[in-house]
């Protein structure tokens, strides 16, 4: 019998600023829970360099950057397994994402999800360990159609980018209602450029059951509502990957970063994303960790093993950016007269919507488990809030807490997966 592993993982280190860890005991604190376990992750959701990248036409929301110095603050905390694949990995275009990882590299840290080309991006990665070695693969299903990686051929470099998840999404309707849509397609022209498409061979068109509606895929049924499913190719590239890392490791993470959800509501995971975390399992995986929404989704066990939905935030400082392009001031109708404040002031409407005002944003856990032969035994939740009601150049920096509606919240939305949170004290466990 192996002598266990021990895990411990966050969701989002949205980190743009030092955080001030000298003699502050409330990190002291996060930095012991975090150094009981061997395998420590979280998910790096900022690009980190000296403005190396063009800013992307597009970004994750904020054009997400900081100094190089606050990955001193990551390694002091802990954090030794890092996912760089999310909405943002790009948001400095290439350049932006080749600075960060030769600053990740500078700092001797193990990280997957993106690289100069898909297989770079794909590729498990391995964490040895006193107790075992671990794969870790590690992706995002949110993400610019143009920021996937591409593949090398024998007569073309590959394209940097990320690991990506895409995903088809289907609305079913009823026959009646298939009809309308078709006759509205048809006065609109919505198809005129996706016909003319097909014609000239620059699309391959759909399946004979799939009507194309713009771009949204409709199909008749009775069970209306959408189905999402996992895209078949990138699929099969990940599930290799895991099963590659099965064979070359002890136990294998993945790591899996995804807003989309079912429905309106954001902490319900969408169907693929169940889907994909329990094929990653089914193919070698011993733990899911998902983060991405910025809130706590529920938790499922399958097969004796964890998957976390979304761990939610654990630094989130999306407002302190030090410099946004003209982008972000053009969307809000601000000048060259404006600055970075004016800007975030824009977006939030004086403090008065967004993330800003949602407190689920900035109540997390840390999640802490073990693991032998590939099946964990308990796991323990340990709540943290980020500051909710402090002002934004201070908030978004965690902090262990005796709040256990944030474990009763996470017991509930982890319900429909069948899962028992037990509250003892400050800490939520999972008997398994």
């Amino acid at each position: 019998m192996n002598a266990p592993i021990t895990y411990v993982a966050t969701g989002d280190s949205f980190i743009t600023s030092p955080l001030n860890l000298c003699g502050n005991d409330k990190f002291e604190k996060i930095k012991d829970l975090i150094y009981k376990s061997e395998v420590r992750f979280t998910n790096l959701e900022v690009t980190v360099h000296d403005f190396e990248g063009y800013p992307s036409a597009f970004s994750g929301g904020t054009w997400a950057i900081a100094n190089p110095n606050v990955l001193k603050d990551i390694k002091y905390l802990g954090f030794n397994l890092l996912n760089i694949a999310n909405n943002h990995t790009l948001d400095y275009s290439h350049n932006g994402l080749e600075a960060t990882e030769k600053y990740l590299k500078d700092f001797d840290f193990v990280y997957a999800g993106a690289g100069s080309n898909m297989a770079a991006a794909s590729d498990p990665k391995y964490l040895n360990c006193s107790s075992g070695r671990v794969g870790f693969v590690a992706a995002t299903s949110t993400f610019h159609e143009s920021w996937i990686a591409g593949e090398q051929r024998r007569d073309m470099i590959g394209r940097p980018g990320v690991n990506g998840l895409r995903h088809e999404s289907t609305h079913i309707i009823s026959k009646d209602k298939m009809r309308s849509l078709k006759e509205i397609a048809t006065i609109t022209d919505i198809n005129a450029m996706n016909n003319l498409n097909l014609k000239e061979g620059f699309d391959v068109g759909n399946t004979s059951d799939v009507f194309k509606f713009g771009i949204y895929k409709f199909k008749e049924g009775n069970n209306e509502g959408l189905i999402t499913k996992p895209d078949s190719r990138d699929m099969e590239r990940i599930l290799r990957s895991v099963y590659e890392a099965k064979r070359q490791a002890d136990e294998v993470i993945v790591s899996i970063h995804s807003h989309e959800m079912k429905g309106e509501d954001k902490s319900v995971p969408a169907d693929f994303l169940r889907d994909f975390a329990k094929e990653c399992i089914d193919h070698g995986a011993s733990s899911v960790i998902g983060h991405g929404p910025h809130i706590l989704r529920g938790i499922e066990i399958y097969k004796n093993c964890p998957i976390f939905y979304s761990l939610g935030n654990f630094i989130f400082q999306t407002d302190l950016v030090s410099n946004l392009p003209s982008d972000f001031y053009e969307k809000y109708g601000l000048t060259h007269e404006n600055n970075t404040a004016d800007a975030l002031d824009a977006r939030s409407k004086n403090g008065t919507v967004g993330l800003g005002k949602n407190p689920y944003v900035w109540e997390s856990v840390i999640a802490s488990w073990k693991s032998v032969n590939k099946k964990t035994e308990e796991i323990l939740l340990y709540p943290i809030t980020l500051g909710y009601d402090s002002p934004r150049y201070k908030r978004g920096l965690p902090e262990l807490s005796d709040d256990r509606s944030i474990l009763r919240r996470l017991a509930k939305l982890s319900e429909p997966f069948g899962t028992n949170i037990e509250i003892e004290g400050n800490v939520g466990k999972i008997k398994i």
